[in-house]
């Protein structure tokens, strides 16, 4: 990430001091960029692509997806063709494994993790870190038909919406660093997506009987090797923030910070939730907000260890998480967790389309695509660009 939020404890020496601190001086355009009120006000919302019945994203994840089954390879084939389609630029990858359950009788339960991401052109694998988007798309095999909307259909859709908006920008951004012949060394950050399968035990939530893709995936990626002089030795250490979304879709949630270490980004979602809400851009009711440890320092956070969920294999490798959950101490998940109310019909819509706009804005600047998101119908002036562009070779002059 950009130098706003690297910590200095590393070097070493009062030379090196001076030096980081003429950098960030002379270079403003290296320190994490802020979205401006104009761009968060031009945000696309989904709109009729999450309506539950008909909407392009959201509505054919709505069905029972149990690993296995052929609801989950037509969700998976959703996905799928969503990237091929509307992202032609992104590589799409599958992790496959198979495991034994509880209930198959002794057989192997195929699972499927897609993975999906955009690097800048010319970069070199294993030379670019990935922001990390991640969502699991099987459902519970109990209770029968379980449509799990918010666990996590909606989630999966929130992020399809976000790296569609951001993939427009990207196009913009890239192209003028070409055009203005920068050098894309610079910009060794992509951005990444992985829809998880074989989240949900299919008996009871155990060590085995749960996250059977996360834990195939991590496992996998840890011996995965990229060339020897690579950046980053393996795919597990190119995801600069793993976020994960879960349980996401109910009116006013409730998401804490876990850990310190990825408190300083909880807090960046924080503000950014603010400005929205501040400028009107957040359709959703609320009386309080939604990250309520935005107040706290880093070494204020993590009072219960956190929750079993995907990132765990992730976590035990050392990968950075920031995990998006809705959960209040004291009165747990949302009241429709694993019942056969988790449906299209209980999601709170203006909460779904919200969620989706925080999270463009998110990825929007940490890809710092300021100035980049004129798919909104505004005309970038000639000016502007010319600006930007002098921004961009002041960057790499030094």
């Amino acid at each position: 990430m950009s130098t706003a939020y690297r910590d200095p404890q590393g070097l070493r020496g009062h030379f090196l001091y001076l030096c980081l601190g003429l950098l960030l001086l002379l270079l403003p355009g290296q320190a994490y960029e802020k979205l401006s009120d104009d761009t968060l006000k031009a945000l696309s919302r989904p709109n009729q692509d999450f309506d539950i019945h008909s909407g392009a994203l959201l509505s054919p994840i709505l069905q029972p997806r149990v690993p296995g089954t052929p609801g989950h390879t037509a969700v998976l084939e959703h996905f799928t063709t969503f990237f091929r389609t509307t992202l032609p630029e992104w590589k799409i990858e599958f992790q496959n494994s198979t495991s034994k359950t509880p209930v198959s009788g002794g057989k192997d339960v195929p699972f499927i993790n897609l993975i999906a991401y955009r690097d800048p052109p010319g970069a070199s694998m294993g030379d670019v870190g990935r922001l990390t988007l991640v969502a699991h798309y099987d459902s519970k095999l109990e209770p029968e038909g379980f449509i799990g909307a918010i666990d996590s259909a909606a989630p999966c859709a929130m992020i399809m919406h976000a790296m569609r908006i951001v993939d427009s920008a990207l196009d913009k951004k890239w192209a003028l660093m070409k055009e203005q012949e920068v050098d894309f060394l610079e910009e060794q950050h992509g951005i990444q997506v992985i829809f998880l399968d074989g989240e949900e035990a299919f008996k009871e939530w155990t060590d085995t009987d749960s996250l059977y893709g996360a834990r195939s995936l991590a496992e996998h990626w840890e011996t995965q090797m990229h060339p020897a002089m690579s950046t980053f030795k393996t795919p597990l250490s190119s995801i600069s923030l793993f976020v994960l979304l879960d349980l996401l879709g109910a009116r006013s949630p409730n998401i804490l910070s876990y850990y310190p270490t990825t408190h300083w980004a909880y807090q960046s979602l924080g503000s950014l939730e603010q400005r929205l809400r501040s400028l009107g851009q957040l359709k959703s009711s609320s009386t309080e907000p939604w990250f309520v440890d935005t107040s706290k320092d880093s070494h204020q956070v993590m009072t219960f260890g956190g929750i079993s969920d995907d990132h765990l294999p992730f976590l035990a490798r050392g990968v950075e998480i920031l995990h998006l959950i809705d959960f209040a101490p004291f009165k747990g998940f949302p009241s429709v967790w694993h019942t056969p109310d988790d449906d299209g019909e209980h999601l709170d819509m203006d909460t779904v389309e919200d969620w989706s706009v925080l999270m463009t804005a998110f990825a929007a600047e940490w890809m710092e695509l300021e100035g980049f998101l004129d798919h909104m119908g505004n005309v970038r002036r000639e000016e502007e660009l010319e600006s930007e562009a002098i921004r961009l070779n002041k960057k790499t002059e030094l």
